[in-house]
């Protein structure tokens, strides 16, 4: 265990000693989505206001999980040598336990309508560090102008440094510790999950309905150097419908828009630096470090922290669109997503384009629906960078989960992904993983 594991990991215990008596009392945060088995299905929270202002409130809130992982891997690549190396030997992968991962959520009630949220993470797979991922600060009323009704009604506004509203993958995925929301273990093949400094303005011309328009610098991190090369923000929006049709029938249906016309390095498929849930699946032993000027590495859970993922290297400019319906009868619930996106990086003469593609069939069960058992397909097509050819990336989830408490939920998934189309001297040349990984998560 290195030093700054052991000191973040003090700080954590430290905070949730001292804080441990607020937990049993925590307090109403109006617009506020739930941590726990009551925050599912929730997406965007700007309607739900059911909590009387009484004043400035603060809650401490947090997220735990550990992963039991049983994974196996193998590929068809030809040996590619390098001083005696293997490039595409994969890593000798077994059994265990991953680094256990965990949140911590301070969410304030700064005043009628207006509230701030910010997340830290205390260990994560690619920081184990504690560090600050981000916060941003919701305006539901406008208690300073007298709270007129028509912005109460109509009109919401969100600015900070968080994920951009891009698609609704987002309100289901795992974020570190955070993975009470996900059904599954895994995020998606191509997850689009960034943090950007901006705004975002909605207006709701009924409640069933809701519009969305928002800018952000475009980048992961704040910079205000001034680049010879373009450094452009981003512009997103979305458009959607959500209504409960009946007492078993929900429906909702969104489309989302993302583009940057350029910038210096766009992260909107590579700003998750927590990292994936399937550690060392289909990573090399070894590679090739051209941050330390082509060096042989030996790969680590840090330094191959996306292993199971794809990104399309869209990191110089990027327009991506998301659809997604979601439809809940009963304890039945179904999500889709397509997703086109297109872009370059630096290197690209040309505009390269992905598709992803995928379906989610949940059925929930017992008092509460505490049980559910649950599928999902999955797949990635597109250009690689320098490619003549497109390649293809599919994945099956079975999975099957169990909440004890609202706040407790146990689950177990099977995994099976393929490796199609890829260059015979790639590592993921007739590439395969599969396996089990079990999940224990703890929300409050």
């Amino acid at each position: 265990m290195n030093t700054s594991f052991k000191h973040s990991l003090l700080t954590g215990i430290a905070l949730l000693v001292f804080t441990f008596p607020l937990f049993a009392r925590q307090p109403g945060i109006g617009y506020f989505r739930p941590a726990d088995q009551r925050g599912l299905n929730v997406f965007e929270t700007f309607s739900i206001d059911t909590v009387p202002y009484v004043g400035m409130r603060v809650r401490v809130g947090g997220n735990f999980t550990q992963q039991f992982q049983a994974l196996s891997h193998e590929n068809q690549a030809q040996p590619n040598m390098f001083n005696d190396t293997d490039l595409n030997s994969l890593y000798p992968l077994g059994t265990g336990f991953n680094l256990a991962t965990a949140n911590l959520n301070l969410d304030v009630q700064l005043g009628d309508g207006i509230r701030m949220a910010l997340e830290s993470y205390m260990s994560s797979r690619h920081h184990p560090e504690f560090w600050v991922k981000g916060g941003y600060i919701q305006i539901d009323k406008l208690p300073m102008l007298g709270n007129p009704q028509w912005y109460a009604d109509h009109v919401s506004v969100r600015i900070g440094h968080t994920m951009p509203n891009y698609g609704d993958q987002q309100f289901r995925r795992s974020d570190n510790g955070r993975t009470v929301y996900n059904p599954f273990v895994g995020n998606y093949i191509m997850d689009a999950f960034t943090t950007e400094i901006g705004g975002e303005v909605y207006v709701f011309p009924s409640p069933r309905y809701f519009l969305m328009l928002g800018f952000t610098g475009g980048l992961i991190s704040g910079d205000v150097r001034d680049y010879e090369q373009d450094k452009n923000p981003s512009i997103l929006a979305k458009v959607g419908f959500d209504d409960q049709l009946s007492p078993d029938l929900r429906f909702r249906l969104s489309a989302s828009m993302y583009t940057n016309p350029g910038t210096t390095r766009n992260t909107l498929y590579a700003g998750d630096r927590a990292g994936s849930r399937y550690y060392m699946a289909m990573e090399p032993e070894f590679f090739r470090n051209w941050r330390a000027g082509g060096a042989l590495t030996a790969s680590t859970e840090a330094n191959r922290f996306t292993s199971g993922r794809f990104t399309p290297d869209f990191t110089h400019k990027v327009t991506s669109v998301m659809i997604n319906p979601f439809v809940k009868y009963r304890g039945l619930e179904f999500f889709g997503t397509y997703e086109m996106s297109s872009g370059t990086h630096r290197a690209d003469v040309d505009n390269r384009s992905v598709t992803q593609l995928a379906g989610e069939v949940i059925y929930r069960f017992f008092p509460n629906e505490q049980v559910y058992v649950g599928a999902r397909y999955n797949q990635v097509s597109g250009e690689l960078p320098g490619a003549n050819a497109d390649i293809t990336i599919d994945r099956l989830q079975l999975s099957a989960g169990w909440f004890p408490t609202p706040n407790l939920l146990v689950k177990l998934e099977y995994v099976n992904q393929d490796y199609r189309d890829f260059d015979v001297n790639d590592y993921r040349h007739g590439g395969n993983f599969n396996g089990l990984v079990l999940e224990a998560a703890v929300a409050f």
